[in-house]
């Protein structure tokens, strides 16, 4: 089962810039899209043209129109839908839904998260810590439980100073502070949860995820790592592979992420 993970930055927008193509060439069994930023039948548009007009989507834009929205589409139908976090939480924002899969050795729960970007000292970069605190509940009730899942998307945070080219300039900023990373490191650290991208790249730095549209960033490979596949103890044995779906020059971009590309043998 090949899950591919983009923060489109509005799909429509990403579709006009080639992004129908590459996603059809990559040929995935699941999408987990973020900043959809679309209603239900624009969405539904953009798969119907690639041809995914008969997947199952799970998608929830948001109360806010034009910002956020979250999905996950997939070629196998969904047993089960879940939008927004314990006890409803955040479920009129536009950023978590998951969906379960059966699969040849049994259910799999995956789950697409857009974190917004924080501010550090607002009451901005408070909700983000709810959100993240949020999360974290999800993630405990899955290790507890043996769920298999994997929670994809743009965390807005850089885990480790291999994760950013420009580490030292943000540490005060949000994306790099210390109790934003603290969470990651509480999932993957306590929670046995696996960053299966930084274990196929090695030690790094990179492979960064998203570059400034600004600039020179992405010619520089100036960018941070903030997009990511996590995926629960149980789950990441089944994986074979992981990598970061960089375009290969600044005018073949059709996201200002890139997709993050994890096989599972399920």
């Amino acid at each position: 089962m090949r899950i591919i993970s983009v923060n489109v930055n509005g799909i429509r927008a990403a579709a006009r810039r080639g992004a129908v193509a590459w996603l059809r060439s990559a040929d995935p069994d699941v999408l987990c899209l973020q900043e959809v930023r679309a209603s239900d039948a624009e969405l539904g548009k953009v798969l119907s043209e690639a041809g995914w007009a008969h997947w199952s989507v799970a998608h929830t834009e948001g109360s806010a129109k034009g910002r956020a929205g979250v999905a996950v589409v997939s070629r196998d139908p969904h047993r089960g839908v879940t939008i927004g976090l314990a006890g409803g939480a955040f479920a009129d924002a536009g950023r978590w839904v998951e969906a379960e899969l059966e699969t040849d050795s049994g259910p799999v729960t995956i789950a697409s998260t857009y974190v917004h970007t924080g501010e550090a000292g607002t009451a901005r970069q408070e909700e983000k810590y709810s959100f993240l605190d949020a999360m974290t509940q999800r993630l405990a009730r899955a290790s507890r439980s043996g769920e298999r899942m994997v929670v994809t998307g743009d965390l807005n945070i850089a885990h480790r100073e291999v994760d950013l080219k420009n580490w030292k300039g943000n540490l005060r900023k949000s994306g790099f502070l210390e109790g934003e990373r603290a969470h990651l490191d509480a999932w993957l650290d306590e929670g046995g949860w696996v960053d299966v991208v930084r274990r196929a790249a090695g030690a790094g730095p990179g492979p960064y995820t998203w570059w400034s549209w600004r600039g020179k960033a992405f010619d520089n490979d100036s960018g941070w790592r903030i997009d990511y596949q996590l995926a629960s103890a149980t789950l990441a044995p089944t994986v074979t592979a992981a990598w970061v779906g960089r375009a290969p020059t600044y005018a073949a971009r059709w996201s200002d992420h890139a997709p993050v590309v994890v096989d599972y043998d399920v």
